[in-house]
């Protein structure tokens, strides 16, 4: 419901509707949703986006509710797929748990990509969050024991695949890759400490966890480094 309520306030602010159609030359996004959270979810940033020029694509991964290592694989098929289509690197956004995949794509393929925006991310701690959302976590582990299968397994807490990826997401970005991450102390999930990557940039808005993807604080936070980005 806050959510709802924050994109009403969007639709409504100048940072929705100052849009210059070359801003963003054509160049490609991939967008990657939070935990537990479908594509549609981030459909006002991809509207956004491709009012300005750019050519934004969903992550394809259902409800970001799978295996770390199956879904950095499916990421990185799409990513390639994307630069294929428009040509050039892409730029990668994602929120939440889909920030750090987004990390870990960039990490993997770092030629195609050309600049990376995580939001509400916890990237020093991806089991960080509050205990409700890892509660909630933990409990798709045992569905998948069950045997229900596209969940989360224990191999992604406590197994290599979680040893993977945490040793990705401590290590430095490749070179030449720039990454921002946004972050808010008013978040209810993912403690804002959590956040601060080493290896990129901070900027701080106010907002709660869900709602940051319609805050207009956080268009106008990131506007002017995807513009600089697509111009060089």
């Amino acid at each position: 419901m806050r959510a709802l309520a924050g994109a009403r306030g969007l639709l409504r602010d100048p940072v929705w509707h100052s849009a210059d159609p070359g801003e963003g030359r054509g160049v490609g996004v991939l967008l990657v949703p939070g935990f537990g959270f479908p594509d549609w979810s981030l459909a006002l940033t991809s509207s956004w986006l491709a009012a300005r020029g750019y050519r934004p694509v969903g992550s394809r991964i259902g409800f970001n509710l799978g295996c770390t290592t199956d879904l950095v694989d499916r990421l990185a098929r799409g990513l390639t797929r994307h630069a294929a289509e428009t040509g050039g690197k892409v730029i990668l956004l994602g929120q939440s748990r889909g920030g750090w995949l987004a990390r870990l794509v960039a990490s993997r393929l770092p030629g195609l990509v050309r600049g990376l925006i995580m939001f509400g991310t916890p990237v020093l701690d991806p089991l960080g969050a509050k205990p409700e959302a890892v509660r909630t976590a933990r409990m798709l582990t045992r569905l998948s024991a069950l045997g229900l299968p596209g969940l989360l397994s224990e191999d992604c807490f406590t197994g290599r695949c979680f040893r993977t990826s945490k040793a990705a997401l401590d290590a430095p970005l490749p070179s030449g890759i720039q990454a921002v991450s946004v972050y808010s102390k008013t978040d209810g999930v993912v403690p804002w400490q959590l956040c601060l990557d080493p290896y990129a940039d901070w900027t701080e808005i106010q907002s709660n966890h869900v709602g940051m993807g319609v805050a207009p604080a956080f268009y106008r936070a990131i506007a002017p480094r995807l513009a600089g980005w697509a111009a060089a």
